[in-house]
């Protein structure tokens, strides 16, 4: 597959769209906040913005069907919460649009089976029983890839973890303009990397990921947790016994230590060489309480304003109609143009 490239010409030809999605698949966490929320309110006054709840990407996992459409709510107020505008972004249910799943099919037909082999997450979360795997985890990217050109969308915030799939996305892109002759039908995509504070680690472990599927909850921060509970779980975070260093090369090799400096800069919109310059050279006795203050100043006002929503869910519901019924328009005007593309029969409603 190819590498990612500069903005193309085929990229410039589109209005700037951002496109981005959170799995309904359980509570939203610090690194979700740091990683994802935060980045999509910097981005809705400077593009036009599309972030959905993937509902249905959240089936390549067993979910519970008496809890799905709450989880779903349960993002949704979350990206509020954090900031976003309904106004301002559009905010909707990946299931509530159908194109998504129709150009997902005629995507399915464009991919090649070697490109999806290659797929290192499918890997990761099939593990050794791949053979018991879903198909969905399977052509999980294809979705994904359906996601974001169904909309043309030029700009997809990522993380190190997902550029592997908007490679596949540029590729089957290309392949699509290529094969029906369409050279600028759809852009191909670029990535807008995540700053500081995108890759928030375990409190448990500094070199695993933060993760909502992580069996302990100790593990993770959630937006919801209390103010005591943010504060005991930054307290029994796991460290090492040598006092913080006082510059950022310090920090190698200090996974739990760089882990913590980090969570702490992108919470108080610093860098790590400023945390140093006031914390270096004292021991995590000292630091610990200081990033706990931190936190919960600022996680504190998300809970909040998450229940508050979360108590009431038809006003929410509301919201993701109406932004279900805006993505809508432009989702199947691009089905629409695909279909006719590719030769379907013309008849459908």
């Amino acid at each position: 597959m190819s590498e990612i490239a500069p903005q193309t010409s085929s990229a410039s030809l589109h209005t700037p769209r951002v496109l981005s999605g959170v799995q309904a698949s359980g509570s939203l966490h610090l690194g979700n906040y740091l990683g994802a929320l935060k980045k999509y309110v910097a981005l809705q006054d400077a593009y036009d913005s599309y972030l959905f709840v993937a509902d249905l990407h959240a089936l390549t996992a067993w979910q519970d069907p008496a809890k799905l459409a709450d989880q779903t709510r349960e993002i949704a107020a979350a990206y509020i919460a954090a900031g976003l505008d309904p106004t301002r972004a559009t905010i909707f249910p990946q299931s509530a649009v159908r194109a998504h799943v129709e150009l997902a099919w005629i995507f399915n037909c464009v991919a090649r089976l070697g490109w999806m082999d290659r797929m290192t997450q499918f890997k990761e979360k099939s593990g050794k029983h791949k053979e018991r795997a879903s198909v969905g985890l399977y052509t999980y990217p294809v979705l994904q890839a359906a996601d974001i050109l169904v909309y043309k969308a030029t700009l997809v915030p990522v993380g190190e973890d997902q550029k592997q799939h908007l490679e596949l996305t540029r590729d089957i892109a290309a392949k699509f303009n290529t094969d029906f002759s369409a050279p600028d039908f759809f852009p191909l995509p670029e990535p807008l990397i995540q700053g500081p504070g995108a890759r928030v680690m375990s409190l448990r472990d500094g070199a695993s990921k933060m993760s909502k599927s992580d069996p302990s909850d100790q593990s993770r921060i959630n937006l919801l947790d209390s103010p005591d509970d943010i504060a005991n779980k930054i307290r029994r975070a796991k460290t090492d016994p040598e006092p913080l260093p006082e510059t950022v090369e310090g920090l190698a090799c200090r996974p739990e230590a760089d882990n913590l400096i980090g969570i702490y800069a992108a919470l108080a919109r610093c860098t790590k060489a400023d945390v140093l310059a006031r914390f270096g050279g004292q021991g995590f006795g000292a630091f610990k309480p200081a990033l706990a203050e931190v936190a919960v100043e600022t996680l504190s006002p998300v809970g909040d304003a998450m229940r508050r929503l979360i108590a009431d869910p038809a006003e929410i519901d509301r919201v993701l109609a109406a932004g279900a019924e805006k993505a809508g328009v432009i989702a199947e005007a691009t089905v629409k143009e695909v279909r006719e593309r590719v030769g379907l029969w013309p008849g459908r409603g």
